[in-house]
């Protein structure tokens, strides 16, 4: 009876955790589809919590009419506009006052040359609905139209933000389909079967599904932002992580099912074998990414929690269904290449061998030419171009873009895009004069009162995001006590600012997590250091890379002020990842009695090729990125791409292995594996009884 109920329960756990997944899947599946209801791109959802430019947004729609949609109709003829050019504008304009509810009245600024011709124009017609916005914008658009030599563009920072919209809510399928697409590539080259490849994918597919869910209940019972690059984020992490332990799960059950039986009891054991390893990377990897919790920015903020999310998804289904749909499918979901019972594996030399006789017989020789190489790549980033222009973010040209040249050129001698001062309402005449008086300004308007506030609209003698008028941004933040300047120039100011106080707070609380969860799980210190210290090698080199390639070989005008934090916080997190799947195997050989040196070779000959395949897929999900229409994914998925391949080919292979050799028992200082054991006592030999004659 005891051998039967063995079996039945055999039988029985993998159907019931599958039971557990369809139920979990039908509970999630109304919030799931949710989440892109309560997706925000809007600025305030990018700003810095306490800058001032968040206040003004947030001020701002608090004010009759709420929050205002700023745009700017451009309208531009080569060789001068015509009378008949002025009176289609002023037609256009007439119709869209008429169509909507306009604050103001509009007013045209023609340029020196007489060539283009600007209608500065907003509407609170929409407040803060982001499809409202969007109507309005597009109906603006719809109206404006040229003909016959007359170009009409629609800018301003309303059609900016609308523009942007539309890319980030068309990142979802293609960014989805072309991550699957090519981890299923990358899972039939290195499965080589026609079937096996497709139960990761799948699981990987429904654990993105459940993930969507549980971030929808975090934005509505914690109120966790949602952004279109959180959620992107979120997609490749469940996709390239989830991948990674599945590769590492299943390359531990196929060699238990060589000497197993049961396929059940050889993914009993291959869990027992890997299970803590991943469960000890994901946690690290989760613990990194939740201390982007301590970002003032929004959008770092958000990411935080939604990237947990992902990475957790992906361990529970990984550890879960994963192993329930195998044990399901037994040996035959491994053809052509089936495990059988008894059987090893083809001796073949590995690449990982060849490695590591190379790092075993020069370590110090190994560990020093790569930290100069590392260290010469790291110099790249002397030449990353400056801060990235909101002009300059797309990868392609939309309509706002091209409005906001036109104005530049033509309107060289003046401001074409708004500062906006939110002042008390009883200072609001004595904050009009002072911003009059403030060098650098052009002009002031007194705009909407309500709620104790008055805001004003102000142009600036310099042209947007120049220096020029970051100097008079700063000025009137200076002289302005008790008032708040914001509008589009404000933010990104604000945003450079904020993700500098970012890096110093963020990156020590990230590197200390880490170090600690490493210290815990390898009963080490040094060990841990050396994991820490090849990660932010492999990051600053990571980025040197884009330094040397972003301006000069892909004509990019600048990087995203976020990139360092957030390239450093994925590739440390993601890097130690790997490291501990390596050291967790070599402190495993050490504990079975193996000196170090070899326990060093043998955890890389051993875990080198699933390393290597992880490594692969993961960089190649974060490298679907640099497909993406927003030049911060691009620049964002290059470094991560980049950062994780030096990671596993270079870091994991050679330094980290040659500092294990040369450190011999020092690397688990000051654990038990450190002290060098006492070697066995002989046994006595039995003292001789003499025996008397008598």
């Amino acid at each position: 009876m005891g051998a039967v109920g063995t079996s039945a329960r055999r039988r029985g756990v993998p159907w019931l955790v599958l039971g557990l997944w369809i139920v979990a899947l039908v509970a999630v599946s109304p919030f799931a589809s949710k989440l892109a209801d309560v997706q925000r791109d809007r600025a305030v959802d990018y700003l810095p919590a306490s800058a001032d430019s968040t206040q003004v947004a947030k001020i701002q729609e608090r004010l009759p009419g709420g929050e205002a949609t700023e745009m700017v109709v451009v309208y531009h003829r080569e060789g001068g506009l015509t009378a008949g050019d002025r009176a289609t504008a002023a037609g256009q304009i007439e119709r869209i006052a008429g169509e909507h509810k306009l604050t103001g009245e509009p007013r045209g600024v023609p340029s020196r040359d007489g060539a283009t011709l600007m209608y500065p124009i907003a509407s609170t017609e929409p407040g803060t609905d982001e499809e409202a916005r969007d109507l309005l914008v597009n109906d603006v658009r719809d109206v404006a139209r040229g003909s016959d030599g007359l170009s009409v563009e629609v800018g301003g920072a309303g059609a900016l933000a609308t523009d942007a919209s539309e890319v980030y809510n068309s990142l979802d399928g293609p960014l989805l389909y072309t991550t699957a697409a090519v981890v299923a590539l990358l899972l039939i080259i290195i499965y080589r079967s026609p079937f096996l490849w497709l139960v990761p994918l799948a699981v990987a597919g429904i654990a993105d599904y459940l993930s969507m869910g549980v971030a929808y209940g975090l934005n509505q019972g914690f109120g966790t932002s949602v952004s279109g690059q959180s959620s992107g984020i979120m997609t490749i992490l469940v996709f390239g992580a989830g991948t990674d332990y599945a590769l590492l799960l299943v390359s531990r059950y196929r060699e238990e099912l060589r000497r197993i039986e049961r396929p059940y009891d050889a993914m009993v054991a291959a869990l027992k074998g890997c299970g803590p390893a991943v469960l000890a990377s994901s946690g690290t990897v989760a613990a990194g990414l939740l201390c982007l919790l301590a970002a003032d920015l929004n959008s770092s903020r958000g990411m935080g929690p939604l990237g947990t999310v992902g990475v957790l998804c992906a361990l529970v289904a990984m550890l879960t269904l994963l192993p329930a749909v195998l044990v399901l499918l037994g040996r035959r979901v491994f053809w052509p290449l089936v495990p059988r019972l008894g059987s090893t594996p083809k001796a073949r030399r590995s690449l990982f061998t060849a490695m590591g006789s190379s790092a075993g017989r020069r370590p110090l020789t190994v560990l020093a030419g790569g930290a100069v190489l590392l260290g010469a790549l790291a110099l790249g980033t002397l030449n990353l171009p400056g801060n990235l222009k909101q002009e300059d973010s797309f990868t392609s040209k939309p309509d706002a873009v091209a409005a906001m040249e036109t104005l530049a050129e033509a309107y060289p001698e003046r401001g074409t895009q708004p500062i906006s001062v939110i002042t008390p309402e009883e200072r609001a005449e004595a904050t009009l004069a002072s911003i009059r008086d403030t060098r650098g300004v052009d002009s002031a308007e007194q705009g909407r009162t309500g709620d104790g506030w008055t805001e004003i609209s102000v142009l600036a003698t310099a042209a947007p995001q120049s220096a020029g008028e970051t100097a008079t941004i700063e000025a009137l933040r200076d002289r302005l006590e008790g008032s708040y300047v914001g509008g589009a120039s404000a933010e990104q100011l604000d945003l450079k600012d904020t993700n500098a106080r970012d890096r110093l707070v963020v990156v020590p609380i990230v590197l200390l997590s880490v170090l600690l969860i490493l210290v815990v799980l390898l009963r080490s210190l040094v060990a841990p250091l050396i994991l820490v210290a090849a990660v932010v090698a492999v990051w600053a080199a990571a980025l040197g890379i884009g330094g040397l390639v972003f301006e000069p070989l892909f004509g990019f005008e600048g990087t995203d002020p976020g990139l360092g934090l957030l390239s450093f916080v994925f590739l440390v997190a993601l890097g130690v990842d790997y490291g501990i799947f390596l050291m967790h195997r070599m402190r495993e050989e050490c504990l079975n009695g193996a000196e170090p040196a070899t326990a060093a070779l043998t955890a890389l000959r051993t875990t080198g090729g699933v390393i290597a395949s992880a490594g692969l897929v993961l960089a190649a999900t974060f490298a679907v990125l640099t497909n993406m229409p927003m030049l911060q994914l691009v620049e964002l998925g290059f470094v991560i791409a980049v950062g994780v391949l030096l990671d596993t080919f270079l870091v994991r292979t050679y330094l980290v292995t040659s500092a294990s050799v040369a450190l011999k028992r020092k690397v688990w200082w000051p654990g038990p594996l450190s002290r060098t054991p006492e070697p066995p006592v002989p046994p006595k030999e039995p003292e001789r009884v003499a025996v008397s004659a008598h």
